[in-house]
């Protein structure tokens, strides 16, 4: 699929070159880089090497979104990762809600990724559940972001296809029994709060991952889109703590 319109300006992928070892980032649906730039910035002030993808149809307008397959998604995440290769011999991956699914995905995928951060990891949404099967009606209107602080601003679109609705759903529902797969250390970031993916979302990525490496940080002070929130900077710390536990032990 082609995407017929220009991205959004602030919307666009962006990279920040560091040392060898890297942090691919992923927005989640409906989002784009411009919600992830904060942690961007800030894990590059460590000397990381950081790349935020964009995944297709987003950032764009919502009919482009319209015509994108959940594989389309994991692509343009795979992209990301190919391109963060060439720079850098160690990758860790960030995903929030589908970002992290799709980091699961691609630590599947690629057996050398040294460590997945998922923040807010999306396996159900209830508020779709009554979209299923269904095709009318063709657009839903978003709202205003799940965030917390009350300054916060995202780029989003105002209105989401069903089709791509569910497309994240499959998405969702295939991802569970990849999970006992899943060797690379696992770092889990929940909001106590979330009004989209219920945290226990989390929970059972956690219970379940084939990870012998595995934590969770709780966040009290933030809502579903939790890198533009109030404890954004714990998101930062816990990603930094997590990535020099991993060369502490020996891993990279």
């Amino acid at each position: 699929m082609e995407e017929r319109f220009p991205v959004i300006k602030g919307a666009e992928e962006f990279f920040y070159k560091g040392s060898n070892i890297g942090i691919l980032i992923s927005h989640g649906f409906v989002g784009t880089p411009q919600s992830v730039h904060y942690l961007g910035e800030r894990l590059a002030q460590f000397g990381y090497s950081v790349l935020a993808q964009r995944l297709k149809g987003h950032g764009t307008h919502y009919f482009d979104l319209e015509k994108c397959t959940h594989e389309e998604w994991f692509e343009s995440l795979e992209r990301g990762y190919e391109k963060l290769s060439q720079q850098c011999s160690n990758i860790f991956v960030l995903g929030q809600p589908m970002g992290g699914t799709l980091a699961l995905w691609l630590s599947h995928k690629y057996r050398d990724i040294k460590g997945i951060i998922l923040v807010n990891a999306a396996l159900t949404l209830p508020s779709f559940d009554h979209l299923r099967g269904k095709t009318a009606p063709r657009l839903i209107d978003e709202g205003n972001p799940d965030i917390k602080a009350k300054d916060a601003y995202e780029i989003t679109y105002q209105k989401v296809p069903i089709k791509a609705i569910q497309e994240l759903q499959t998405l969702m529902d295939r991802t569970p029994p990849i999970l006992p797969e899943i060797q690379c250390p696992v770092l889990g970031v929940k909001s106590a709060v979330d009004h989209v993916v219920p945290p226990e979302n989390t929970d059972y990525i956690i219970d379940h991952i084939g990870s012998a490496a595995k934590e969770t940080i709780v966040l009290k002070n933030s809502y579903h889109v939790a890198s533009l929130d109030h404890d954004k900077d714990l998101i930062v710390q816990g990603c930094q703590r997590f990535v020099r536990q991993q060369l502490a032990h020996g891993v990279i």
